[in-house]
């Protein structure tokens, strides 16, 4: 199979909202925590909805005209179908990744690497922060191998989501020595 990462277009935030909420869906449900279906959709089913996508649609706009642009946003795809996508934006003290996913079909082809080589150019020296879902070893995993390390105690996000902070700070100029 072919995936090409390209940069996301204004028409691709129909399939992205949507894409989002079923990703968490399918990845975030916890009995133990008290995330089900029910609370997924309150906290991220604006994502399919008509103003999630047209928020999704700003979100790319501006990442694909404004120089330097805030916001960055990547898609893979596989013919005519997204199969994964990689965002992130500028902060005043920071650049926050994600949301980033990859469908299963997709994963094991180095596409979420590709994608940080792309994200972390982009990010050029600025210090990154992300949280990922304390249990998703494979994602600590990946994120570890791209420089990110664990920053602190999990908390619950939105008061149930057990999540880990990461951070990736500035390259010293030491480093490139």
């Amino acid at each position: 199979m072919t995936y090409v990462i390209t940069a996301a277009h204004p028409d691709d935030a129909a399939t992205l909202g949507p894409m989002h909420l079923q990703n968490w869906l399918r990845n975030y449900p916890n009995a133990d925590a008290g995330i089900d279906e029910s609370w997924i959709r309150e906290h991220r089913g604006s994502s399919a909805t008509a103003e999630g996508v047209a928020e999704w649609r700003e979100f790319i706009e501006v990442a694909n005209q404004q120089h330097p642009a805030p916001h960055f946003c990547r898609v893979v795809r596989s013919k005519t179908e997204i199969v994964g996508y990689l965002c992130g934006h500028q902060e005043p003290e920071s650049i926050t990744l994600g949301p980033m996913y990859l469908l299963d079909h997709a994963q094991g082809h180095g596409l979420g690497g590709h994608m940080m080589t792309e994200f972390l150019a982009w990010a050029g020296s600025a210090r990154i922060r992300l949280g990922v879902v304390d249990n998703n070893e494979r994602a600590i995993r990946f994120y570890q191998r791209h420089g990110f390390e664990i920053a602190g105690e999990s908390y619950l996000w939105r008061g149930k989501l057990p999540t880990l902070p990461m951070t990736r700070e500035a390259p010293s100029a030491a480093d490139g020595d």
